[in-house]
């Protein structure tokens, strides 16, 4: 009898371990996870992006990103879930809600929308949108983290920036 019930907690608390280990161990932050950015976009809807998608999105009436808001509509919060977005592929967290792939036309669109809408931290979103229109991506993680910190972020601050073969295996892993 007690021989059973040894094996019987046995069973039970591998059970509880491997439980947890998939729901608590931190992640290597090459995933995304299908959650609602702060506008109630679907994670991961937009992904990565072709120049056909591009198209499409323009004939359809969307922006960039997928979506109906226009230029002149940007809200706070729509400004920051696109930067965050794009962010992700390039940084390392632990979670990652969403992804939109960093692409030419949606930052220069994000910089031009800036000039149309009236944001209380559009200082901080241009200096961020012009420093990777220009290619640098140094301190990617740091323009991460001032997003996450305007959304009073708890979990996924980014801890550095992906090599490009990781980079390139995100993008690929959340197409």
């Amino acid at each position: 009898m007690i021989v059973f019930s040894l094996i019987g907690l046995l069973i039970v608390g591998g059970g509880v371990m491997w439980y947890a280990q998939g729901e608590l161990m931190p992640s290597n932050g090459n995933e995304v996870e299908t959650a609602k950015n702060s506008h109630g976009a679907q994670g991961a809807v937009s992904g990565a992006v072709t120049e056909e998608d591009l198209e499409t999105f323009e004939e359809e009436g969307k922006n960039p990103f997928g979506e109906t808001i226009p230029a002149d509509k940007l809200s706070e919060d729509n400004v920051k879930d696109y930067i965050h977005g794009m962010s992700h592929q390039k940084v390392k967290a632990k979670k990652k809600w969403y992804f939109y792939e960093m692409h030419p036309e949606r930052i220069t669109w994000l910089l031009e929308s800036l000039d149309q809408v009236e944001l209380k931290h559009e200082d901080v979103y241009k200096r961020i949108l012009q420093k990777w229109q220009a290619g640098n991506f140094d301190t990617v993680d740091d323009d991460h983290n001032a997003i996450w910190n305007l959304n009073n972020g708890t979990v996924g601050k980014a801890t550095g920036i992906l090599s490009p073969e990781e980079e390139k295996k995100f993008v690929e892993k959340n197409k």
